[in-house]
């Protein structure tokens, strides 16, 4: 295959997305009343932040990744997305400005490029590839990288897979314990079954300590997603893995155009909102034709849906 700059932003044809889950009548009423507790803990509707609240909520996967994370314990759900909604309203995590982070992208050390065979977007870090000082602003490249991994999940899936590739890295490159522990809060904290598979390969046994350090930090349900040097073909089409892990995608990264594809494809505004869709213009709508983004689904009854809400929800973005 020969070298290229596109990015693969959809799965292989013929994929079947996997897990899906399906579930009981008993399941179905806790995820119900679930929906019913965060409904009474929404921003009011004058609220800036308001809609874009409503779009997290309505998802058809975020109530039940909260109730499966839970292991079905109602209290516990309701305490964990309870935290997810405070953090998400201080962070923001759904309208950061794609200028404010390009700057960490600029050497690739964090890609979102292809899927495994079972429809899950990858990203692929490469902590050898660190161009800046440890700051918030790494924390909020990583947020956005992980909010586009949901904008480009096909319909049904929700989890990615993150490769972790060490290759070069050093111990000034390779990010601190602290750091890594502040990734590891969002993650299992504010994006609950949201990894399918953590995926660590040419990790130098001079970084062994680093995993050392962090374990106490995962939880059971992390562990068991963490694979070291695995058969990277047995889980990715080769049609889609890098050709630095065996593959036959000869991905070549390119800053400009890499971004100028994302930020395109994720319809992303520049002040982090979202472009109506075909237009280059700023004019901004809560619609979508992928249904990965703004998905149809009711959070309460006392509440419509962003797609069949049209004035409240339009206004309240126009004016954020």
């Amino acid at each position: 295959m020969p070298k290229t700059s596109q990015v693969l932003t959809s799965p292989l044809q013929g994929t079947i997305v996997a897990p899906i889950y399906n579930y009981t009548e008993e399941q179905q009423a806790q995820i119900n009343a679930l929906k019913e507790y965060a409904a009474t803990l929404q921003l009011p509707e004058d609220d800036p932040y308001y809609p874009w609240e409503l779009r997290f909520l309505d998802m058809p996967d975020t109530i039940p990744r909260y109730m499966r994370a839970a292991k079905w314990k109602l209290e516990d759900a309701k305490r964990r997305i309870e935290k997810t909604m405070q953090w998400r309203r201080e962070f923001k995590p759904d309208l950061i400005p794609p200028e404010e982070v390009r700057i960490e992208s600029e050497t690739g050390k964090i890609i979102l490029n292809g899927f495994d065979k079972e429809g899950r977007p990858i990203l692929y870090m490469r902590p050898g590839r660190e161009n800046t000082q440890t700051s918030p602003r790494q924390l909020r490249h990583l947020v956005w990288w992980l909010e586009r991994a949901k904008d480009l999940m096909p319909s049904g899936q929700e989890s990615l897979v993150i490769i972790i590739d060490y290759k070069t890295t050093t111990l000034r490159t390779n990010p601190s314990i602290s750091v890594a522990r502040k990734v590891l809060t969002i993650l299992q904290q504010h994006y609950v079954e949201t990894l399918g598979r953590a995926i660590v390969v040419n990790l130098p046994p001079l970084l062994n300590f680093f995993y050392k350090g962090i374990s106490p930090f995962l939880d059971p349900v992390t562990r068991d997603k963490m694979r070291f040097n695995p058969n990277l073909l047995e889980l990715i089409p080769k049609e889609h893995l890098d050709a630095d892990f065996g593959g036959d995608y000869e991905y070549e990264f390119e800053p400009i155009t890499y971004w100028e594809q994302i930020v395109s494809k994720c319809r992303i505004a520049p002040d982090g909102t979202r472009l109506l869709e075909g237009s280059a213009s700023p004019e901004l709508s809560h619609r979508s034709s992928n249904s990965t983004l703004v998905p149809q689904t009711n959070i309460g009854d006392q509440k419509q849906s962003v797609l069949s809400t049209v004035n409240p929800v339009s206004e309240a973005i126009s004016t954020h």
